[in-house]
């Protein structure tokens, strides 16, 4: 059985305009008839082997956080099957979410509760025994380099680095087979990157959890996974080992990388991160 398969996924949304500007898209079934429609996963099918880290790569809008949102039974997909161990995401969304947790680029918190508060709420909401959280999300924090004297301080008053560390815990916390990981690292100092990308290894070959991790940097694709799919305008164009999508362009780079894999294949430039955040 694969951890994730996903069989001519398909979703769309439909554009809207105010002002003459186009504003965010929203779900097809809110919109009249003869917006323009956006094709934002386009037939993707693929499977992911039980252990398997699994890389995505694309630049901003090519459909990788519709995917990760789909895989988490946060969006629905309109067309094909998508599964987490055999249950399907639509028909079995409970069994899905037991097994399942996902960090996002924007993690969302009670911003004026503690981190340590912000995880009692989710060992309570995911039936996780109060007697070993405590010990057991300072025990994930520890090896992200988290500051123990942080652990009850508001998560106002953190970093971004420091709050995406508190996600990760968050997500472990619950013991979830599979991890969704939609650009984790983004925005990370490289300390910190490093550290999440350690301990992402070291989930994976210690507890045998499957990661899907969608990512703008190449180098930590490379480094992490397995496999790795280029996802452009919601398809998935090549997919394949660093060392299989380095040789499809080998004729034209003396060393390739994934990024001359990426410039080749789809004639697009990545986002960096720095530019992102401007």
């Amino acid at each position: 059985m694969y951890a994730i398969e996903c069989q001519d996924v398909k979703k769309v949304f439909r554009k809207r305009k105010e002002n003459g500007k186009v504003k965010r898209p929203l779900l097809k079934r809110l919109f009249k008839p003869g917006r323009e429609v956006v094709k934002a996963i386009d037939g993707i099918s693929f499977q992911v082997e039980q252990g398997e880290i699994f890389g995505i790569l694309g630049p901003n809008g090519s459909g990788k956080s519709t995917l990760i949102r789909m895989l988490s039974t946060l969006l629905y997909p309109d067309a094909g099957v998508a599964t987490i161990l055999g249950h399907d995401v639509v028909k079995e969304v409970g069994k899905v979410q037991r097994l399942i947790n996902r960090v996002s680029v924007d993690a969302a918190f009670f911003k004026k509760l503690s981190a340590y508060e912000n995880l009692l709420y989710t060992a309570r909401l995911y039936g996780v025994p109060l007697k070993d959280m405590k010990t057991t999300a300072q025990a994930i924090l520890q090896k992200l380099d988290f500051d123990p004297k942080r652990f009850f301080d508001p998560l106002e008053d953190f970093s971004r680095g420091m709050q995406q560390k508190v996600a990760i815990a968050r997500a472990l916390l619950t013991q979830p087979i599979v991890i969704l990981l939609d650009e984790p690292t983004t925005g990370l100092d490289p300390k910190s990157k490093r550290d999440v990308q350690a301990f992402i290894r070291e989930v994976n070959q210690e507890h045998g959890a499957t990661v899907i991790l969608t990512t703008h940097d190449m180098d930590e694709a490379d480094k992490l996974c397995r496999r790795i799919a280029i996802i452009d305008g919601g398809k998935f164009i090549q997919l394949g080992t660093a060392t299989e999508l380095k040789a499809l362009v080998a004729d034209k780079h003396e060393n390739p990388t994934l990024e001359d894999v990426f410039l080749d294949l789809t004639g697009k430039k990545l986002v960096k991160e720095d530019e992102e955040q401007t």
